[in-house]
């Protein structure tokens, strides 16, 4: 699955900046490897080699008059799941708690399906299924009872061998499960007819209904909503379907695999039969039909072959495909080229719809994907969203060759049999079980982080990647929901997994890890794989010693480091003494040291890196040379609880720049003074670590005015802070997108997260001071900032251009916060004149910053121009919601009756709801009010969309961090939640664990 809108373990946006909407790396998702060396200089050049000449394939019928059976779906409607009003609320019966199943508790089925024949008749009002499946017992002679999964759906009719079965006699159906009773001992034939009601399917997963046209969402329960069957991942067989639908509404019908016949029926409908060759689950099953075009291309591999490549959209959004193309060819050549990996199909299909609760999901042969995450145009699209597009496309093909997986999606527990396993959609390697989700995510994210990275900035990508690390899975790691990479009793997919497979890289060497890639593909070409698998490959590739490595898998928290150094003048050494410690998480009070690389330089004087040779460790002289010469970065292995590292022939003392390239997911805690970290922020050659002593010197500036703030103390910037920044910003060698995140503040969450009792109030005013302060004592250099960025050119999506954007965007931001009208009317004028969509909104959320009727007018002005385009209406709706004008809970209540708001659409949820969720300082207001109104807001959406509402509720799962008045109203509102009738196992599983924490 992908990684588009913060599933389950975070919200919406980040609070490091309003950019965060528009700001080339998004923060919304982790889009997060060479065949273009510096592609950030050849972007152009690849774009010319990728884009051959496209044609677009029309598939819809000509127009006639008894087209006006369509129904015309307006754009303000274009998200709607369904056109009739929301349900009324029914009384339902208390649930029962949610049962927790663990490893050890999963049992083999007792039957498996060979083949299954699905006939889909698609309606209006109604739409019947009919599955016939072929069905045989694992252990031969048995006739155990059979238990299919079903949900949601209306029995019509069931046939063992031709024979109908009678209800109570041959089987019980309760609210879960159709139980067959007495089975054939052999094989038999199982057919089912069962009626759903797509139109009136809220959550979204299952057949459903999006803007007019049927789709489906199987990942990781869906199916049992399409049929009785048996819901489990290692059910694995070969599916044949047939569509049947009236022509004129629906000319597309789509399915897995490949087209075997189609033709027209009687009273206007026609049909389509798909025949899928290859065993799959059923999570896996896809189906599309209605009034959808593609854009057509073709990639010619390294050997020659030819692929097609089709990206389907409703009629109007074709034009906006075309960067989602580039990105899948971009994507294809360069994984060709990085790991040799070709495609092995012959065709690759996307289809984009706008409701969807995940990012994408890879079904075999028809991947289905939020349209966020495919249409971009200028105009409509800003930076951030071509970089997710270019991130997640590329990340769901990469998953061809490194497992079926779903990146940062949903909260994957296994409550009341909800077992979520994860196997191969005609991939090459995947995970044996569930539990090992972790390596196929984890490698597919840190390939496409790379793949990113190749094609942009490398630095800022991976300030990027830790910037989200840190603010979301380090929060979740000290929380209720802390787990291990691998975890023991639920699943969820973690981002840390491809910090784990980065340390892999970051040990042997790029050639090395290249090695230990090529030999695990080749010993597990076509199998199921476990962590294990891929740790013995790595190892044995380049005969190495990783002692206790495996540890990443199985420990939860995140380790903390403490270093402490010291140069001996005389005998030229310096030492580096580490201690690490890693937090009780929940199930795991004890943890044993971890094996931590910790990449590093040492620089002189003068900012230079010393040539390293030789380094003590273990009472053992070790050579740290390379090929007899001197090295300027080496990587020391810290295994134990507590070691030291002495390194020799250091002629003077110096300057550590540690944890290099962040080579370790930890919290690094030194003894290095501000003097030494402003000394790494002017002259460390490590860009990564270069941004770092700038944030941990912003982090212990705002730190220590909190704590200021909180003793009724005055608020003083420290002069020495202004004159680093201001060096950063006047640089003009540095890359403009790195120095428009080197003068971003660390956000408020982060900042709360150092904290022993989290403050909101005191955190966004401090941030708010030394923003303004900044903006103040520095507006000449903002101002030639934004001048010397400007360009009425023709929008370009390269490095270049998407860096000057963004030091231009983050520059107007800081001198509108002064509320000097001098610099609203400058934001106003880049509002106006602005020709792309990443400039206007820039400026747009520059003026949002401050309350007022300049404000009003421009939001209102901006909704008035962009009202017929959803995806920018989301933008409209998570600015204003994440905004920190006080009291903003009122503003966000009227939104939710907005015209153009549907609760029934994830994006505009995650849009409005989890942008409110995004500004700690309304939402934890100390009145309770943020608190309360997310509470209703969950309690509404459960019942429309479990899944959603278990990303929202998530936002109350660290309320122990705050003082005693918030705890309070926070543990009030999760109690309510609680005491749900029919709450959801989602909602329940987020729920139950914040308040038992």
């Amino acid at each position: 699955m992908a990684r588009f809108v913060l599933p389950s373990k975070t919200l919406a946006f980040s609070k490091r900046s309003l950019l965060g909407l528009i700001s080339p790396v998004p923060l919304q998702l982790n889009c997060s490897v060479n065949c273009f060396q510096n592609t950030a200089k050849s972007t152009i050049r690849l774009r010319h080699f990728l884009a051959p000449e496209v044609n677009l394939r029309r598939k819809c019928c000509p127009f006639s008059p008894s087209e006006s059976r369509i129904k015309q779906v307006s754009k303000r409607q274009i998200c709607s799941v369904a056109t009739e009003d929301l349900a009324k609320e029914v009384e339902e019966p208390k649930m029962e708690t949610p049962k927790e199943i663990f490893l050890k508790d999963y049992k083999m089925p007792d039957y498996y399906f060979d083949t299954v024949a699905l006939k889909f008749s698609l309606g209006e009002e109604r739409t019947i299924v009919t599955s016939k499946i072929t069905v045989f017992p694992r252990v031969e002679g048995s006739s155990a009872p059979l238990v299919l999964d079903g949900q949601d759906l209306s029995l019509v009719s069931i046939q063992v061998n031709g024979k109908a079965l009678k209800k109570e006699e041959d089987y019980r159906l309760d609210a879960r499960h159709l139980t067959i009773l007495s089975p054939p001992s052999g094989r038999y034939d199982l057919e089912i007819v069962t009626e759903i009601y797509p139109q009136n399917n809220t959550s979204l997963e299952g057949l459903y209904k999006s803007s007019g046209n049927f789709c489906t969402q199987c990942e990781a329960e869906g199916f049992r909503k399409i049929t009785f069957y048996q819901d489990r991942p290692d059910i694995m067989a070969k599916y044949t379907v047939r569509i049947e639908a009236d022509k004129l509404l629906y000319p597309v019908l789509l399915s897995n695999g490949n087209l075997l016949e189609e033709g027209d029926l009687e009273n206007g409908k026609h049909y389509a039969v798909w025949e899928d060759p290859f065993k799959k689950p059923c999570y896996l099953f896809a189906l599309v039909a209605g009034q959808l075009q593609s854009r057509d291309d073709m990639f010619i591999t390294h050997s020659g072959r030819k692929v097609s490549l089709r990206i389907w959209t409703p009629a109007d959004d074709l034009p906006k495909t075309a960067h989602a193309m580039y990105s899948l060819k971009a994507a294809m050549k360069w994984d060709e080229d990085v790991f040799g990996l070709e495609y092995d199909l012959d065709l690759f299909n996307v289809v984009a719809v706008p409701d969807f609760n995940m990012g994408a999901m890879e079904n075999k042969s028809l991947n289905i994907f939020n349209s966020k995450l495919v249409l971009a145009s200028p105009e409509t699209a800003s930076d951030a969203d071509y970089a997710a597009i270019l991130g997640v496309i590329g990340h769901e093909y990469f998953h061809n060759w490194t497992g079926n997986s779903f990146y940062h999606s949903i909260a994957l527990v296994t409550f009341g049999h909800r077992i979520r396993i994860s196997f191969g959609n005609d991939i090459r390697v995947t995970c044996r079980d569930w539990f090992q989700l972790s390596l196929k995510e984890g490698l597919t994210v840190f390939r496409d982080q790379e793949f990113s990275s190749d094609m942009g900035s490398r630095t800022v990508k991976r300030v990027a990647d830790v910037s989200k690390l840190r603010n979301y899975q380090f929060p979740q790691d000290a929380g209720p929901m802390a787990h291990p990479v691998r975890p023991h009793s639920y699943i969820k997919v973690y981002e840390k997994g491809a910090e784990v497979v980065r340390m892999y890289k970051t040990l042997l060497g790029s050639q090395g890890f290249r090695k230990g890639m090529d030999l695990y593909f080749k010993r597990h070409d076509g199998q199921a794989v476990t962590c294990e698998d891929f740790f013995a490959a790595m190892r044995d590739a380049n005969d190495a010693d990783f002692a206790n490595f495996l540890l990443w898998y199985s420990q939860a928290g995140t380790p903390s480091v403490k270093v402490n150094t010291s140069y001996n003048s005389e005998a030229h050494t310096f030492s580096l003494k580490f201690s690490q410690e890693i937090p009780p998480t929940p199930g795991q009070p004890v943890k044993e040291p971890m094996f931590i690389p910790i990449a590093l330089g040492l620089l002189d004087s003068t900012g230079k890196d010393i040539p390293l040779s030789t380094i003590y460790h273990e009472g053992t002289l070790q050579s740290v040379s390379s090929n007899n010469q001197p090295v300027f970065n080496t990587v020391l292995r810290v295994t134990k609880k507590e070691e030291e590292f002495v390194f020799t022939d250091i002629f003077e003392r110096p300057v550590p720049s540690l944890l290099r390239g962040y080579s370790a997911p930890v919290r690094l805690e030194s003894d290095l003074t501000d003097d030494d970290l402003f000394f790494l922020l002017a002259n460390d050659s490590d860009e990564f670590n270069c941004w770092e002593a700038g944030q941990i010197l912003a982090r212990k500036l705002m730190l220590n005015l909190v704590n200021d703030l909180q003793h009724n103390k005055a608020l003083v910037l420290n002069p020495k802070f202004v004159e680093g920044f201001k060096r950063i910003l006047c640089d003009s060698s540095l890359d403009k997108e790195f120095v428009a995140k080197a003068i971003t503040l660390p956000g408020e969450g982060e900042i709360m997260d150092l904290m022993e009792v989290a403050d909101p109030d005191a955190v966004h005013a401090v941030r708010t001071f030394i923003r303004k302060q900044l903006a103040s004592e520095l507006r000449a250099e903002f101002l030639s900032t934004v001048q010397n960025n400007r360009s009425s050119g023709e929008y370009v999506f390269d490095h270049p251009n998407m860096a000057r954007r963004a030091l231009k965007n983050v520059a107007l931001a800081y001198l509108a916060c002064l509320e000097d009208q001098e610099y609203t009317d400058l934001a106003l004028h880049e509002y106006k004149t602005a020709t792309n969509m990443t400039e206007q909104f820039a400026a747009l959320a520059a003026i949002a910053q401050n309350p007022g009727k300049t404000r009003d007018d421009i939001l209102h002005d901006f909704y008035g121009k962009w009202q017929h385009d959803f995806l920018v209406v989301n933008k409209w709706f998570a600015l204003q919601a994440m905004s920190d004008v006080p009291s903003n809970v009122a503003n966000v209540r009227e939104l939710i009756n907005h015209p153009a708001f549907d609760l029934r659409n994830p994006n505009k949820v995650y849009s409005l709801i989890g942008g409110f969720c995004g500004s700690p300082v309304n939402f934890h207001a100390k009145d309770g009010s943020g608190y309360e109104f997310l509470g209703e807001i969950v309690v509404q959406l459960d019942k429309i969309n479990p899944q959603v509402a278990s990303r929202m509720v998530s936002a109350f799962s660290r309320w122990r961090r705050f003082d005693e008045n918030r705890q309070k109203l926070a543990k009030a509102q999760l109690e309510k939640i609680m005491s749900v009738n029919g709450l959801s196992e989602n909602v329940f599983e987020i729920a139950s664990k914040s308040l038992a924490a």
